[in-house]
């Protein structure tokens, strides 16, 4: 049974995240790397465990997250499914039961929002835990006067916490945004079809998907 220990220590799986983000990085693109990754992975897991699915239910959300943008190495275009093939391949040749190796490159596969549906608790977790990864750190041009909209509204975001509440049935971002980086209008303008992926996919899981920003209740 293939862990997600396993996942993180494979060379080759380290080597595609890292040329990945280099990838990226030639793009322009926020970080893509192992924070990112790793945040995803651990944010996927938490989701399940938080809402008492099983132990590997979690751990498979983890392993997706972790695997989930190594497609990027390939083309920013699609590379949710060229990541899932990939990560197919890898996980067949590190053993993994076909079983787990579906639900993961089924998440993998449908986790970006031009072609994302979430078909299963794995697939929904990874969506929720990829889409509120919204933060400062991950702008890497520091110079303001170049910023494009991406860059602003990843750098107005000053604190994000992402609450999971089963006893209100409910999964909370909250944002801390600094307006004179980006307005309320710009994070929706950039972020609006990643939000209502996120709603889908808390629906998936029994769950409603709420977004506050600066206090005030937008979704």
């Amino acid at each position: 049974m293939i862990t997600i220990e396993q996942i993180k220590n494979n060379p080759a799986i380290r080597t595609y995240i890292e040329k990945e983000d280099e990838a990226l990085i030639a793009l322009g693109y926020t970080e893509h790397s192992f924070a990112h990754v790793g945040k995803v992975s651990n944010t996927a897991g938490k989701i399940l465990r938080s809402l008492g699915y099983s132990e590997r239910e979690a751990e498979l959300a983890e392993i997706a997250g972790y695997l989930h943008d190594i497609g990027n190495i390939v083309n920013r275009v699609e590379h949710a499914q060229s990541g899932a093939i990939m990560a197919f391949r890898l996980l067949d040749n590190m053993g993994a039961d076909p079983a787990d190796i579906a639900v993961i490159i089924n998440a993998i596969g449908n986790h970006d929002e031009s072609t994302a549906v979430a078909g299963n608790a794995v697939s929904a977790a990874l969506i929720l835990a990829d889409k509120t990864d919204v933060r400062e750190s991950r702008v890497r041009n520091l110079r303001e006067s170049e910023f494009d909209i991406h860059d602003r509204v990843n750098y107005s975001v000053k604190r994000a916490d992402l609450d999971i509440c089963p006893d209100a049935g409910e999964i909370r971002l909250s944002l801390t945004i600094d307006t004179s980086f980006c307005s309320v209008m710009e994070y929706f303008e950039i972020f609006l079809g990643r939000m209502k992926l996120c709603c889908s996919a808390a629906e998936k899981l029994n769950m409603r998907f709420r977004l506050s920003v600066n206090d005030q209740i937008l979704l």
